[in-house]
């Protein structure tokens, strides 16, 4: 875990422009407390999606579950490694998520990558790390990375893969040191709580989709509900028609009937599935593989090309590499 990544207790604003690296600073400082903070929802305009999230009304607008959000990284919670936990009379600024090193990097949510560097430019940060703008005064923050897969100023997808895993800096052993910063950047919230939120378990269960949502994840959760004998038009946007379908779907299992596409529905609407399917099921898989960097054509065809894509998520996420997209498989690609 990390031996420092502590937080200023009074930060002062700090460009985002990549500039005023603070290397060489103390690596100790004290936590800035505050709250979480709101996120705006934006959802495209003079479209199929806008029309009909618009028709979900004011449970659309009630929600920050709304997919734009996705887990950074996969692992384990390493002891001492949580929100404020201590370091040497200051306090952890972010959750530590541990793996090996090479272990895939994601974007918590599109934006522009503002700091690639040494600490990301932060006071009491060590190791090579990134720094993600999404706009409306929140920043990501990924440290001790082994490798970047983006280039400073890039403009990222939300689940984009954007590093590698690793243990540069000040640290007892390969991790992903993870936080959120809401208001300006060097104002940091629990991560863990930020993301929960926002629909993401940082622990890496499944997602909490929430009618309103719009964006790839509902692409797969349409895909999916088709499979399921649902006639849906696969628009991204997961407004009241789709949502009408996923509570009879819910119904139907003997679920609670809320519309929330998440770790009680999430299984029952997911398939195991093998190369040689075909279906809209597999166009699901390849959007989420998609979501992921993986680039394939959706075609609905689970062939040798998909196949390796599912195999190459498999091993930078150090699931077991089987080439099969079962639960696990399923859980981590729609984190």
């Amino acid at each position: 875990m990390c031996q420092s990544c502590a937080a200023s207790a009074a930060p002062a604003p700090l460009s985002a422009d990549g500039s005023g690296p603070f290397r060489g600073l103390s690596r100790r400082g004290l936590l800035a407390g505050a709250g979480l903070g709101a996120l705006a929802v934006h959802l495209p305009t003079g479209s199929a999606a806008a029309t009909e999230s618009e028709a979900a009304g004011t449970e659309a607008a009630a929600s920050a579950r709304n997919g734009a959000w996705a887990c950074p990284a996969l692992g384990r919670f390493p002891a001492g490694g949580h929100y404020g936990a201590p370091r040497g009379g200051a306090s952890h600024a972010g959750q530590d998520v541990s793996n090996s090193t090479g272990t895939a990097v994601h974007a918590a949510a599109a934006g522009t990558v503002v700091r690639r560097s040494w600490g990301g430019g932060l006071p009491g940060r060590t190791g090579n790390a990134l720094v993600i703008a999404h706009g409306g005064g929140q920043y990501t923050y990924y440290g001790h990375l082994s490798a970047y897969r983006v280039g400073l100023n890039a403009e990222v997808r939300a689940g984009q893969r954007i590093a590698d895993m690793g243990a540069t800096g000040n640290v007892t052993g390969p991790h992903l040191h993870f936080e959120t910063h809401t208001g300006r950047l060097g104002t940091t919230v629990n991560p863990v709580s930020f993301l929960a939120a926002r629909g993401v378990d940082l622990s890496g269960g499944w997602s909490r989709i929430d009618p309103g949502a719009s964006g790839a994840t509902v692409v797969v959760i349409q895909h999916l509900m088709n499979r399921r004998g649902y006639v849906l038009v696969v628009d991204g946007a997961y407004g009241s028609v789709s949502a009408d379908a996923v509570k009879r779907f819910q119904r139907s299992q003997g679920l609670t009937a809320d519309g929330q596409v998440g770790p009680a529905t999430w299984p029952e609407l997911v398939y195991t599935l093998r190369q040689g399917a075909d279906g809209s099921h597999v166009r699901a898989l390849q959007t989420a593989l998609n979501k992921r960097s993986a680039g394939l054509a959706v075609d609905g065809g689970f062939g040798s090309v998909t196949r390796s894509a599912v195999r190459a998520y498999q091993s930078v996420n150090r699931l077991v590499v089987d080439g099969e997209a079962g639960p696990v498989t399923w859980r981590a690609l729609t984190g």
